[in-house]
């Protein structure tokens, strides 16, 4: 059984992994750091960065030949 590819090219996948590492290792560091709650930020980018790594990796996952609903 044939993969789908996702809409994430794999250099796409690898800066996106990085982005959210970094964002997820920055939000506790300002929280620390910064007495506003700006660190509130980095953790909604951190989310939405995963949530496309979750999708991509979803689409992956699926069969080639499978209907998209």
């Amino acid at each position: 059984m044939q993969q789908g590819s996702g809409f994430l090219t794999p250099r796409q996948r690898r800066l996106a992994w990085l982005g959210f590492l970094l964002a997820a290792v920055q939000a506790p560091v300002s929280a620390k750091l910064v007495a506003d709650d700006s660190w509130l930020f980095s953790l909604c980018v951190a989310l939405m960065v995963a949530t496309v790594i979750i999708a991509d990796d979803a689409s992956r996952r699926r069969p080639a030949n499978a209907p998209v609903d």
